[in-house]
């Protein structure tokens, strides 16, 4: 600190010495830095056109960046298109194999009605193994409280089971994910008569 102001002293005794015009502020001339060296002033910048410069620059990124969005939101249209249209290609992939059984199944000789059971039988089986792995689940409800959730009540019968229960089904229910696609068509008890 004592080395910089020893400096500044020196070179305002030489520019004292040297000055033709007395009106000169030496302060305003002469800056040092830290170490007592002279700094050179850097150039003035018009902050009109500084203020430009960064509009223009931002106004860049701006548009850029909607750019960008917009491509991003046509890829993810063509991907969700794209999804609706491929989105089951698994599943009847799957499906093409319950097919060529039953194809097989009819390509059975005539009179061998024992082979055509078992081929339908087989076909069936497959098919559920099938459903299961896409986590649809059969509802069987013979035997059940009737749930109003999971089963359509088609009539009420007498029979020698509890009321509310189901005595008999003609269609089985599904659900998707534990979520009801199909309720199961049932015949409820109404009791003994």
């Amino acid at each position: 600190m004592i080395g910089r102001k020893k400096k500044e002293a020196e070179v305002k005794t030489e520019l004292e010495e040297n000055a033709v015009d007395e009106s000169i502020n030496l302060e305003e001339v002469i800056e040092l830095d830290e170490n007592g060296d002279e700094v050179t002033a850097a150039p003035e910048v018009d902050p009109l056109q500084e203020a430009q410069a960064e509009i223009s620059n931002l106004n860049d990124k701006m548009l850029r960046m909607q750019a960008e969005m917009v491509n991003l939101r046509k890829r993810t249209q063509r991907e969700v298109a794209d999804a609706h249209k491929f989105g089951v290609e698994k599943f009847a992939t799957s499906l093409l194999d319950v097919v060529d059984n039953l194809e097989r199944a009819l390509d059975a000789e005539e009179g061998n009605e024992e082979a055509v059971r078992e081929g339908v039988q087989l076909t069936l089986n497959s098919w559920h193994e099938m459903m299961k792995c896409f986590e649809v689940v059969r509802i069987d409800a013979v035997g059940e409280s009737f749930d109003p959730h999971f089963h359509e009540a088609l009539t009420q019968m007498p029979s020698e089971e509890p009321e509310g229960t189901v005595i008999a089904q003609h269609v089985a229910g599904y659900t998707l994910h534990g979520r009801l696609i199909r309720a199961a068509k049932v015949l409820v008890s109404s009791g003994p008569a």
